[in-house]
């Protein structure tokens, strides 16, 4: 009998210790996606399968992730021990991952190649501490998607990259362009809290900042004004904003846009594949640069990262996975299908990546400007994000409570709640 019990355990532990790979030697390595476009889906799994016919010895085995429960998902995964060995999510995600140990540092496991291509400004969104813990491969600039039509016979300046609205011109043409039940502009706010931070650093808003200690705090000073204030006077005093769309995601602003009711949303880059599919033949809309502050077109970004688990088995193969999936050629293949912008500088050369048609060129222009979001290494910004900061700007935006009741709790309430991550 106790011989059975000593062969039982046996073969569990030689489960529990296989990491997956086959009886003949052959590693297999899981890659979690959130690929959600058909046409992002098909260029993933594509690429899957180019890799595992050219690499006989490492199987690469596609999981499908998903972007509404990525954080709860991996965070459960890797507390269990059970996280896919390569990790897709975005960089505003990975602090707590990387500061928690469950993501491996990969300063020494990418290429030089991979290293070189993609430029410092992307490579700070992935740096906690002294260590690389993702591959940024994927962004998007916010941008104004405008009805082309309406515009033009408004006969309002068409803003360029080279000549962006300031943010006052912006509000001023929003007014010009209201009226009869129209507007100027449609904010869909139902996540304010990235859309304000990302823009305002145009502005020069920083928002978070470290005190002598070494320590993250907030303070809300007069450059993190322009973009909130810009935005709740349009809905609240000017009428050039619809109050109505604050609640809403971006996808359920197109109907309207498509009526006629707004001139403007500002959206990101992406959604121009919605637009393609979805709008009325014959709709006339083109893309413009979101509007300049007093640090030009600078905006903030998160992009989408690849991270190796830090319990992988595997971290050199997984890392030569990374670096196969993000070679030129293969990430504007991933920046097509999923209408993004790549990080890789020689990816963004590339002619597909900057022609006329759905704007692109427009897109690739705005690149350069794109630097690390103000949360993207604080520890606790998820918490903030969604305790503090979303309901008091949503609070702010509708008018339910002005500029110094919305500092007072993003200063004061959000001070608490990240002292509690850096005790």
């Amino acid at each position: 009998m106790r011989a059975r019990w000593i062969l039982v355990l046996l073969l569990l532990l030689a489960g529990c210790t296989g990491g997956g790979d086959a009886d003949d030697g052959r590693i297999t390595l899981r890659f979690q996606s959130l690929a959600w476009q058909e046409e992002s889906v098909a260029v993933n799994k594509e690429l899957v399968e180019e890799w595992n016919a050219s690499h006989p010895d490492v199987e690469v085995e596609y999981v499908q992730g998903s972007w509404d429960s990525v954080h709860d998902q991996l965070l459960t995964s890797f507390e269990g021990g059970e996280a896919p060995d390569i990790v897709h999510d975005a960089s505003d995600d990975l602090a707590d991952f990387a500061y928690g140990g469950h993501l491996a540092d990969l300063t020494d496991l990418l290429p030089d190649r991979l290293k070189a291509d993609i430029p410092e400004r992307s490579w700070q969104t992935v740096t906690f501490g002294d260590g690389i813990y993702g591959v940024p491969f994927l962004q998007e600039p916010r941008v104004l998607i405008a009805n082309a039509t309406w515009l033009r016979k408004s006969g309002v300046r068409i803003p360029t990259p080279e000549h962006p609205w300031t943010w006052p011109e912006f509000r001023r043409i929003t007014e010009e362009l209201s009226g009869d039940g129209t507007y100027g502009v449609a904010w869909p706010l139902k996540e304010p809290v990235s859309a304000t931070l990302n823009l305002s650093l145009s502005a020069g808003g920083q928002l978070f900042h470290r005190n002598a200690d070494g320590k993250v705090e907030i303070r809300f000073k007069t450059a993190d004004e322009v973009v909130p204030r810009t935005i709740h006077d349009q809905v609240n005093s000017d009428g050039s904003a619809s109050g109505s769309t604050l609640g809403s995601g971006g996808s359920d602003t197109l109907p309207g846009f498509f009526g006629g009711r707004y001139a403007m949303v500002p959206l990101g880059f992406s959604y121009r594949q919605q637009i393609v599919q979805q709008a009325p033949e014959g709709f006339d809309w083109r893309v413009l640069p979101a509007p300049a502050g007093a640090d030009g077109l600078t905006q903030g970004v998160s992009p989408q990262t690849l991270s190796v688990a830090a319990d992988s088995p595997h971290p050199e193969e997984a890392a030569e996975f990374i670096d196969f999936l993000l070679q030129p050629r293969n990430m504007v293949r991933l920046a097509l299908g999923d209408w993004m912008l790549p990080t890789g500088t020689e990816a963004l050369q590339d002619p597909a990546l900057r022609t006329a048609e759905h704007d692109w060129a427009t897109g690739t222009a705005l690149a350069a400007h794109l630097r690390s979001a103000p949360a993207q290494s604080v520890r606790g910004y998820p918490e903030w994000k969604d305790k503090v900061a979303t309901p008091a700007l949503q609070e702010y935006y509708s008018g339910a409570i002005g500029l110094d009741d919305l500092r007072e709790r993003l200063e004061e309430d959000g001070n608490l709640v990240l002292a509690r991550y850096q005790r």
